[in-house]
């Protein structure tokens, strides 16, 4: 059996990091499309797709719930009940934040006060981190379906692609901060149990709202009241989506390129995730050169003599660049794991704009040697 039809037969979730520019979402959606073909019910969640991507898919751009994607007929394969499915869904972090406020808020004024509030509109839509943990919300969503057999998580993307890993221990540390405690302190009720430089703290935003007129402390303190009796779910499911993302069952694939720079990317990649304890399980190098054709075939070929010397030039830099590539591809191989493997996806030569062009990347998967 192929590694990637292994990698998908033995995991539920094959989890794709990567660095910007690697194809990683092209590449996460090749591997959903080859699940489903193998006869596995497939979700794919992606994060910010090409438009030629998103009409391959047949997503809109606000398509933030699974919509179904036409695959070729197939029939069902031995071991499955049915022919394999694929639904694809591009994540919105507003939207999940706003679902999950509407799910789990104690009361409809809790609801209603949380989503009118300023705060909560700044921090749903622009903080830092919150795409990436409103991504593990939306994959706990989708692995709580028993009916799907693969998902396949394109991670957003990022300077340091293991923060999107690290979200749930972020966000667990957040709701155990005294940034918590400080501010959903009622002024004067538990003046007595804050310490003096908290004190301080609520007196210095205190004195900026009154000279500013902004409100500030006012603003955060309701957002910051209003989640009360909603933080130990949130703890509770960001405890699952670690725990999930470790699991037996959990693949971790890195997609590179085999250019120095993402391959040195990919190297830190998986640097950090043996610090963080996790295990890699494939690294899929993707739009990988063609093999150097044979020099000798020119001698029989009938060509003008100037053709034929233009024709050894460019052959002479195409075996310089592919040997640059094979360099890079030993680099990375001496920096992994030995129980990881090396997968490599050939360049198209063209953009991938089609299914067909997905399930042709697919099935070209080939191992490294």
């Amino acid at each position: 059996m192929k590694p990637e039809d292994e990698l998908i037969e033995k995991h539920r979730l094959l989890v794709c990091l990567g660095a910007g520019g690697v194809g990683k979402t092209t590449v996460s959606a090749s591997l959903a499309v080859k699940a489903a073909l193998l006869g596995h019910v497939t979700d794919v969640m992606t994060v910010d797709p090409a438009p030629r991507l998103l009409d391959a898919l047949g997503l809109d751009a606000d398509a933030h719930q699974p919509r179904r994607v036409n695959l070729p007929a197939a029939r069902a394969r031995k071991g499955h009940a049915h022919p394999g499915r694929l639904r694809a869904l591009k994540l919105d972090p507003k939207h999940t934040f706003d679902a999950i406020v509407a799910r789990h808020a104690p009361s409809e004024a809790a609801r209603e006060a949380i989503l009118r509030n300023s705060i909560y509109r700044n921090l749903s839509g622009a903080l830092a981190g919150v795409g990436d943990y409103m991504a593990m919300e939306r994959l706990l969503e989708l692995s709580a379906d028993s009916r799907t057999h693969t998902i396949v998580l394109d991670t957003p993307p990022a300077a340091e692609a293991i923060d999107f890993l690290d979200a749930p221990r972020r966000l667990l540390e957040l709701l155990n901060s005294r940034a918590i405690v400080l501010l959903s302190a009622p002024g004067g009720i538990f003046r007595s149990q804050l310490k003096l430089v908290d004190i301080a703290a609520r007196a210095v935003l205190a004195a900026f709202d009154r000279v500013t007129g902004l409100h500030l402390l006012g603003d955060v303190q309701q957002f910051v009241q209003s989640f009360e009796g909603m933080y130990s779910g949130f703890a509770e499911r960001a405890e699952r989506a670690r725990n999930l993302i470790r699991a037996a069952d959990t693949a971790v694939v890195v997609v590179t390129t085999a250019e120095a720079g993402p391959i040195a990317q990919a190297i830190e990649f998986v640097t950090a995730l043996n610090n963080a304890g996790l295990t890699l399980s494939l690294v899929i190098v993707n739009r990988v050169m063609a093999a150097v054709p044979d020099e000798a075939e020119l001698d029989s070929v009938k060509l003008p003599a100037g053709l034929k010397r233009k024709l050894r030039r460019n052959l002479a830099d195409y075996r310089a660049l592919k040997y640059r590539e094979q360099s890079s591809l030993t680099a990375l191989r001496d920096a992994i794991p030995d129980n990881a493997r090396i997968v490599v996806a050939p360049d198209l030569g063209r953009e991938p704009q089609t299914i067909a062009d997905l399930a042709e990347i697919g099935a070209s998967l080939s191992l490294v040697g």
